[in-house]
């Protein structure tokens, strides 16, 4: 088995460090590892068409038409696609044809009460639950995992029906925040891509967030569910 990890983007997640964690993992787990810093390398299709699972941390950042073809062509002929916060929900906002692909798109984190802010990034950071649903409590990748909470930056989604959600998290109503009913977003999902899986999980901000037993869990389940082997058994 061969994954594809790409990173790069905004600094601020730490991609090398953030996919440093999970390469002993993949490899443990019989993958072979290539490792690059742009996602310039999904326009080579030879290395595409080789690759049986995508590891993106690539937050913000810009990419070219042909890699863009190349990635989505790969993930509809079979290849996993998965990653976490940012890196994958986040990524190569100017692309509407990657949004797509994806399912599912980073707008906001909501933040604290204005006097309490430090500018800092902890100004973003709420103690949130992530709900485990009735979907995901059968699922490979959450089963047996029950509703947790995290303190770091709660993502707020905008979706598409395509994608099967795993777990929701909720947006309450704040005094100091415009909308004036719960929102409730996906914090982790799937999503089949013609014979290609992908899987989104959004916490993951920092270092710390992605060594959560519970976090890491999923993330390292999902990489094993999205890849080209375990969707075609």
């Amino acid at each position: 088995m061969k994954a594809l990890v790409v990173r790069g983007g905004w600094e601020g997640h730490r991609p090398i460090e953030a996919t440093s964690l999970f390469l002993p993992f993949l490899e443990l787990s019989g993958f072979e590892v290539r490792i690059f810093d742009s996602p310039a390398i999904y326009a080579d299709k030879s290395v595409m068409s080789d690759t049986d699972l995508i590891l993106q941390c690539v937050t913000m950042s810009s990419i070219e038409r042909d890699a863009l073809a190349g990635l989505r062509e790969a993930v509809a002929a079979g290849t996993g696609f998965t990653g976490w916060h940012g890196g994958i929900a986040d990524s190569f906002r100017a692309s509407s044809d990657y949004l797509q692909l994806v399912g599912g798109q980073f707008t906001t984190h909501p933040g604290i009460i204005a006097s309490d802010r430090k500018g800092d990034e902890s100004d973003n950071f709420l103690t949130y639950a992530v709900d485990i649903t009735p979907l995901g409590r059968d699922h490979p990748i959450t089963a047996g995992i029950d509703d947790f909470e995290l303190t770091t930056e709660q993502y707020w989604v905008l979706h598409d029906d395509l994608i099967d959600v795993l777990a929701t998290t909720t947006h309450p109503v704040r005094p100091w925040h415009p909308w004036h009913r719960p929102i409730t977003s996906p914090a982790i999902w799937t999503r089949q891509w013609g014979k290609g899986r992908i899987v989104v999980t959004t916490p993951g901000h920092s270092l710390d967030i992605l060594e959560n037993p519970n976090v890491r869990t999923v993330i390292e389940r999902g990489m094993l569910w999205a890849s080209r082997t375990a969707s075609a058994s």
